[in-house]
């Protein structure tokens, strides 16, 4: 996959895909005037950071948020792809293919703007990246987990929230949505696992629990119902919660008609349907975000412990004890450009590092507007971890 290059390109271009396999960069012609436009306007901005911020307070005003959320679709194209690739890879087998899950990870967009905040020092692509990530596992295990269930399994491990759901997505009326969750009412009460770990790939129910489920449906039901009218409705409730929890995910390339023509936002949900583990998947997504922010200070700290002993001393008295530089080389006896040259260093060695790792870990390329921001951060961080180590 080739980056794009100019500020036009990268607010205006979606990826393609040919067999699994990114294929080139499609532009979207309104989407480019628009951008020509904003870049004639304002020529001396060149950052794709300052543009990303931009287009995200136009996404705030409701005249401008729907073409503000397709300029930043198509920024956060490369993103959502590595981080796409990245996770798809770490899944053992799987039969959805990298533009699947490109496709699930870019429906995500309402929720990442929505939750992202400039002011909490990350990046939009920064924020982005763990909610794709989430919402890809979230969908490849839900994936799995319909997948190796029998019907009656399924119906066993579904809630009746997810259930009635699927009935209504199916089109039911609610006449039919009650008969059909008093039948599966009964179904549980009857059809109970009898050995541990058997859940998942439950058969049919044998003749006796049958008539036991048919006994109890029709006492509490004005009408009476035969066996093989309950099992037909328990299979269609199955079918249409499969359906329900595991989405069939839709083309990127299906345009729609019309001189506006849409291929990308119109056509994808704005959030996923929630899955039978979806509170193991929030707390994943929460605790991806506390593992990078550990990472960025396990790296911050790992550096400071490579720092020569005489830095880190200059840095430790800098900072935890607020020395300006002419008293730091009073109390080492050295000269006051030498403090100013190690500390310079000093901090020109952390920024690195935490660049390496922003490049290599998120996938994020690495710019002099983006450094500046980073150096930025990593001063804040160096004056909170001082701030507490004791003087």
């Amino acid at each position: 996959m080739h980056p794009r290059q100019s500020i036009i390109e990268i607010f205006s271009t979606f990826v393609q895909f040919d067999a699994d396999r990114f294929s080139h960069w499609a532009t979207e012609s309104r989407l480019r005037s628009s951008m020509q436009g904003c870049v004639k306007r304002t020529p001396q901005e060149t950052s794709e950071y300052f543009w990303a911020l931009y287009w995200y307070k136009f996404w705030q005003l409701l005249e401008s948020q729907s073409l503000a959320k397709q300029h930043l679709t198509a920024y956060l194209q490369e993103s959502c792809y590595w981080v796409s690739q990245k996770t798809v890879n770490g899944f053992a087998t799987t039969q959805y293919q990298l533009s699947d899950c490109f496709q699930v990870a870019i429906a995500q967009i309402d929720r990442v703007l929505k939750g992202f905040n400039p002011s909490q020092g990350y990046t939009l692509k920064n924020y982005a990246g763990p909610i794709f990530a989430s919402a890809i596992r979230e969908t490849l295990r839900q994936r799995r987990e319909v997948d190796i269930c029998t019907d009656w399994g399924l119906l066993r491990k579904v809630s009746q929230k997810r259930l009635q759901e699927a009935l209504q997505n199916a089109g039911l009326s609610q006449e039919d949505i009650h008969a059909y969750i008093l039948a599966w009412n009964c179904f549980k009460t009857f059809y109970v696992p009898t050995t541990a770990g058997t859940s998942r790939k439950l058969s049919r129910p044998d003749n006796q629990i049958w008539e036991a489920i048919a006994k109890a449906y029709n006492s509490q039901s004005n009408q009476q119902i035969g066996i093989s009218t309950l099992e037909k409705w328990l299979l269609t409730t199955a079918k249409a919660t499969r359906k329900y929890l595991y989405p069939t995910p839709e083309s990127l390339n299906i345009t729609q008609g019309g001189d506006n023509s849409w291929e990308l936002i119109d056509n994808l949900p704005g959030n996923q349907q929630p899955s039978l583990i979806q509170e193991i998947i929030a707390q994943e997504e929460e605790q991806t975000r506390t593992s990078q922010q550990t990472e960025i200070n396990q790296v911050l700290v790992t550096a400071i412990a490579q720092l020569e002993p005489e830095a880190q001393q200059i840095v430790q008295l800098y900072y935890a004890q607020g020395l300006n530089q002419d008293k730091i080389a009073k109390q080492l006896e050295i000269k006051q450009y030498t403090v100013s040259r190690r500390l310079t260093k000093a901090r020109e060695n952390l920024l690195k590092s935490l660049a390496n790792w922003s490049r290599d870990r998120l996938h994020i390329s690495i710019t002099p507007d983006l450094l500046k921001s980073m150096s930025t951060v990593m001063e804040e961080w160096l004056q909170s971890y001082y701030g507490v180590s004791p003087e």
